[in-house]
């Protein structure tokens, strides 16, 4: 039981470690000021080296439209409206999944923000780190300027830490795309503190009614421009009947959400992704898992007035003013007789009293299965990355004997070398099994890559060395392979040369890996890794090959503009090649004296002779 309270203790972790740093109440502290000072715009402050930029509250959504209500619209019409600032999002969509969905009205306030990206990338240049901010609609704008930055720097090698914190904010877009951010890994730059009763996060869990939400937009700006936030401008007027008649119109919906949740019918459902902090005035909790988010929204407010709620969304200052003193307070588990026998108990009281539900209250019960839920579901990654780790060290006989293989292929009489002697190994016996050890470790892969995009593996599983050194082996191994078994069968005379057509993604999920892990640890161009006995270059083979066909197309090209072209893609490949050899980043089979690249160097030396020949 022991090993049980790891989550719980986790959670508490996170939200002790977000108590105690300057975050939170910077954070706010700017939202606060972006509300009064700079409605429907954004302040920005550099403290330290951290840029912050932080959206006001005060947003004007059109509410008379439904769009701008609950409707979600497909981002990737909206994103090519706008040059396509969503791509790295929309390419981890997978074929056959829901679209890609988010609120429209809160997508027409993010495009009413576009002229703001100039300023913002001027705060980045000035910083190490950016923290986006916003609270209630600053919120969603806040977060997605932090998707938009985030895929901005995707392409670029920049590997400056985005955060985004959000207070209050409702919720953005359907399942797939929280799972596109998720692929991307982005999960952990996102935390949205919610607090105990705030009714606006769990809003769009139900169809909206025009006139109830134009009343709490006008009642909560009026608070928040009079610099009256967690001293709201009076009560809600509002008879009591209608309020009431109201939430339990909200609760319904969320009551049958987080069931839908649980039952995996989701589609045309807000979803959430990131960290949520949900957070009462004993303290917080964090939770990751969407499930349990969305179920403990529900459980959080099943018992409170709407006027509780509408108050709740202008109460973070204090909640995170007292943050700090709650984490230093000491717990005592022991109330309300419930004496834990385990830490796994003490850890789920713990939890419990966090959140602000008391052990005895009615929602106690189903909140502590929620939590338990999140706990297994946070332990899954774990298990499933234990498990991949024991699968590949029954690998380890696999590796051995392509390594075998390298080695006879590179002895052999034909001096041809690894690549070409499988690319011409036709129905061999060694080449068969060679060919299947292939498909095997490509099968292994291509199931780590699936179960790292499902978000079944740990959120930093990609930047572990161990994993990326045995992803980049296998790349050095077995890419020629796939690269000689590609043009084997002239695969390249169909659908084109393989560096363009042929290559599995794998690969190049597993290039950026290793591009991140030498950013990372500042090693540069002239270091080579330690699997120095193979080509470093695992497409190398592919660049041969097409080396090879401008080679065969110059001899027979009569047009001076092509053969110039030709002329400079042969002498760019002649140099690479060459820096590579000279550099020492190719293994011996590259440079076999039969192997394709020494035939192509040779006819390379033969036709610069004949041209120099023919000239006068």
């Amino acid at each position: 039981m022991e090993a049980q309270a790891s989550s719980f203790e986790i959670g508490e972790m996170l939200s002790t470690f977000l108590a105690s740093t300057p975050l939170l109440s910077e954070a706010w502290r700017l939202c606060s000021l972006a509300s009064t000072t700079a409605p429907m715009r954004f302040v920005s402050e550099l403290i330290g080296d951290v840029g912050y930029v932080a959206f006001s509250g005060i947003q004007m959504v059109d509410v008379s439209e439904p769009a701008s209500c609950r409707e979600m619209v497909p981002l990737e019409s909206a994103s090519g409206l706008i040059g396509g600032l969503f791509h790295p999002l929309l390419s981890a969509h997978n074929e056959g999944e829901e679209p890609l969905m988010l609120q429209g009205g809160l997508l027409k306030l993010f495009f009413g923000c576009q002229n703001f990206r100039d300023q913002v990338l001027a705060v980045l240049e000035k910083s190490k780190s950016m923290v986006f901010t916003g609270h209630s609609f600053g919120g969603s704008i806040a977060s997605l300027y932090a998707l938009w930055l985030l895929c901005y720097l995707h392409s670029s090698s920049s590997s400056i830490p985005i955060f985004c914190i959000t207070f209050g904010s409702p919720l953005l877009g359907n399942e797939s795309f929280s799972r596109a951010i998720l692929r991307e890994r982005w999960g952990g730059n996102f935390c949205h503190v919610v607090s105990k009763h705030d009714i606006m996060p769990r809003l769009l869990f139900a169809p909206l009614l025009t006139h109830q939400l134009h009343l709490l937009l006008n009642h909560w700006h009026l608070s928040m421009a009079s610099q009256q936030i967690g001293n709201p401008a009076g009560v809600l007027q509002v008879p009591d009947e209608d309020k009431a008649e109201f939430l339990r119109f909200v609760l319904a919906y969320l009551e049958r959400a987080s069931q839908l949740a649980v039952e995996g019918e989701r589609r045309e459902m807000f979803w959430p992704f990131g960290s949520y902090l949900f957070c009462s005035k004993e303290g917080g909790i964090c939770l990751e898992n969407a499930v349990s988010v969305i179920k403990m929204m529900h459980l959080m407010v099943a018992t409170v007035s709407l006027d509780e709620c509408i108050m709740d969304h202008l109460n973070y200052g204090d909640y995170i003013g007292n943050f700090s003193s709650q984490f230093l307070k000491r717990r005592n588990f022991m109330q309300g007789g419930l004496g834990p026998c385990s830490s796994y108990e003490a850890g789920l009281a713990l939890a419990l009293q966090s959140s602000g539900l008391a052990w005895q209250e009615p929602a106690a019960t189903p909140a502590k299965e929620c939590l338990k839920m999140a706990r297994r579901s946070d332990r899954k990654p774990i298990l499933n990355c234990a498990n991949l780790a024991v699968t590949i060290s029954k690998m380890m006989p696999y590796r051995a004997l392509l390594g075998w293989y390298k080695t006879f292929c590179d002895e052999s009489d034909d001096q041809m070398g690894y690549y070409d002697s499988f690319k011409q190994s036709g129905s061999s016996k060694k080449g068969h099994k060679v060919n299947m050890i292939r498909h095997k470790l490509a099968i292994f892969w291509n199931k780590v890559i699936r179960m790292l995009e499902n978000n079944e593996l740990p959120y930093d599983f990609h930047k572990r060395g161990k994993w990326v050194n045995a992803a980049h082996f296998y790349q050095l191994l077995v890419e020629p392979l796939d690269i000689a078994e590609y043009y084997r069968w002239g695969t390249h005379k169909v659908e084109g040369h393989y560096l363009e057509h042929g290559r599995e993604r794998r690969h190049q999920i597993f290039d950026k890996w290793w591009n991140e892990k030498t950013a990372l640890n500042g090693e540069g161009n002239n270091k080579r890794s330690e699997f120095a006995s193979w080509t470093q270059d695992s497409c190398f083979w592919a660049r041969v090959e097409e080396a090879r066909e401008w080679l065969a197309n110059l001899r027979s090209e009569n047009d001076p503009r092509k053969k110039e072209l030709l002329w400079e893609n042969i002498n760019n490949f002649e140099r690479y090649a060459s820096n590579l050899v000279e550099r020492m980043e190719v293994s011996k089979d590259v440079v076999a004296k039969n192997s394709s690249y020494t035939l192509w160097v040779e006819d390379l030396r033969e036709l610069k002779s004949q041209v120099q020949q023919i000239r006068p």
